[in-house]
């Protein structure tokens, strides 16, 4: 196999924020369509579609109510099958969202299984009796707040939902359960697709003694009842790499394909590690950079260091349609452009498959929404800021346009935030100086350059404000350098060195590799 995806840049499309092609205020896979060529033009190799399936939007798509269908409010399979025409015309692969470990309560599956206690689906879900004074099975906390299990009067028992209490959890236990999963990815493998990003797929297998989880340790209660515990048997179960195996083995079948696993667990880095070991996950991304509040040297130093000695192929994102975005989220006051173009060139020298998040190429700051506008339940729950929410608004095309070009509707399903209607495409389209132009630029030398792509990484050090670190293949060596403050600094330059041109304000002088503010350099070592 051609292993396409060892050194992809995948774009990740969010559809209901992309592009409005029938002005209803919600982007739909037209609009997706429409901005193909943008996408092409960025230099990356594929893109990633978040769920466009049939689903009551309670998770705005995370909740599946079938799985081998378009929801109306994105279009059409004919749509979707136009859709991956055009990419693999313009030379992108096709990457979706599966969402196995859950469905919404409105899937037919679970209508049947809430039904009763017997019958073909009675155990599709994961279901439990009360306690003898009618409590919940065992402790585990959801994802969202509370308590993961909810009672079901039609049987008499509880169902267990890892996140919202309308997303139960499949029960994995049950091989006609993994049957099921492997004809949904073979509907989707017979329509084109390239691979499968898995949702949270460390959380398809729960203990089958539902025992309790062990408390975390913590100087305060943490704000959300979910971090109270240490979720030692409510996911990442050794028994579910099983099933990983499983689904491997099948998609290796339909040839050159990609499967990139979503982790999300206490141990971020070490599940990455074990999710991706031969056999397993092509790829997977944790959670390390993406809950990160800060660009820090040793946050990216302990990314490298684990995966020296690891086996597999990591991933890895600074953003996504679930976290604050990256420049307001690791940088706060320093989020302008600066900092953007830094972090940007950091994740392309990393070893690994990238994922780029819509807007990250535009150095968006996380957008601000009005209480009143919030649509995220996590965000409406918490009422702390936009939430969610804030990575998801509208994506500006034309600064001067109504809706910034995303959309002839009046009122949009998020607002636009004004800050980034100034940093729309077009704007810094005519800046050779944008963000933008930098990414295209950065994007264009990390595929000039094997030892990015393909290379081992080594770190050489960390300090409170550099990142040195290098990437070998074959006879080519790259050090990578990075200053993360906000201060001029310099490090020693290797012996043989030949500075490559980044737009991060690095030169070489007596000796020295001189790092400008929030700058970097990337050296080629003979």
């Amino acid at each position: 196999m051609t292993q396409w995806w060892k050194g992809a840049v995948i774009y990740q499309i969010y559809p209901r924020s992309f592009r409005d092609a029938d002005g209803d205020g919600v982007g739909d896979l037209r609009g997706v369509i429409e901005k193909l060529d943008y996408v092409a033009s960025l230099g990356v190799d594929g893109i990633w579609l978040s769920p466009f399936f049939k689903s009551p939007m309670k998770d705005f798509g995370y909740d599946v109510a079938d799985y081998c269908d378009v929801d109306p409010v994105f279009g059409s399979l004919a749509d979707f099958d136009a859709l991956v025409e055009k990419a693999h015309d313009l030379g992108l692969k096709v990457v979706i969202d599966q969402v196995y470990s859950h469905s919404s309560d409105q899937h037919a599956w679970f209508a049947q299984s809430r039904a009763a206690r017997t019958g073909d689906k009675a155990d599709y879900y994961v279901w439990a009796d009360a306690k003898p004074d009618g409590s919940a099975p065992n402790n585990w906390m959801s994802v969202f707040g509370g308590p993961s299990w909810e009672w079901a009067p039609e049987r008499r028992q509880y169902y267990l939902h890892n996140f919202l209490n309308s997303q139960p959890d499949l029960n994995f236990h049950n091989p006609a359960v993994r049957r099921e999963i492997l004809k949904v990815a073979d509907f989707w493998l017979a329509r084109g697709v390239d691979g499968f990003r898995l949702d949270v797929i460390n959380y398809c297998t729960h203990d089958a003694a539902l025992r309790d989880n062990p408390p975390a340790s913590f100087k305060e209660p943490p704000a959300e009842t979910f971090f109270h515990q240490r979720h030692v048997f409510n996911c990442s179960r050794p028994e579910n790499l099983d099933f990983v195996a499983a689904l491997r083995a099948h998609v290796d079948k339909a040839g050159d394909k990609m499967l990139l696993g979503e982790i999300f667990d206490d141990a971020p880095l070490e599940r990455q590690i074990e999710y991706t070991a031969p056999g397993r996950l092509h790829t997977a991304y944790s959670f390390h950079l993406l809950n990160a509040r800060a660009a820090t040297p040793q946050l990216f130093a302990d990314a490298i260091k684990a995966w020296e000695k690891a086996e597999g192929w990591p991933s890895w994102s600074l953003g996504n349609h679930d976290v604050v975005r990256y420049p307001t989220r690791l940088f706060g006051a320093h989020e302008d452009a600066r900092a953007a173009k830094l972090a940007l060139a950091i994740l392309l020298c990393l070893k690994g498959a990238i994922f780029l998040y819509q807007g990250d190429e535009l150095g968006l700051p996380h957008a601000d929404v009005p209480s009143e506008r919030l649509k995220d339940p996590l965000a409406v729950r918490n009422r702390a800021g936009s939430g969610r929410d804030g990575a998801r608004t509208p994506f500006p095309w034309r600064a001067g346009a109504a809706g910034a070009g995303f959309s002839s509707a009046g009122e949009t399903w998020l607002p636009l935030d004004p800050r980034h209607r100034r940093l729309a495409v077009d704007a810094q389209e005519a800046d050779g100086a944008s963000v933008l132009a930098f990414a295209r630029r950065f994007l264009a030398l990390r595929r000039s350059l094997p030892a990015l792509l393909f290379g081992e990484a080594a770190l050489i050090a960390a300090t409170d404000d550099l990142l040195i670190f290098e990437r070998v293949f074959g006879e080519e060596t790259i050090v990578c350098a990075f200053n993360l403050s906000g201060e001029a600094a310099a490090c020693a330059a290797p012996d043989g060195a030949v500075l490559i041109e980044t737009g991060l304000g690095g030169a070489l002088r007596n000796g020295a590799i001189e790092l400008a503010p929030f700058g970097g350099a990337l050296i080629r070592r003979d």
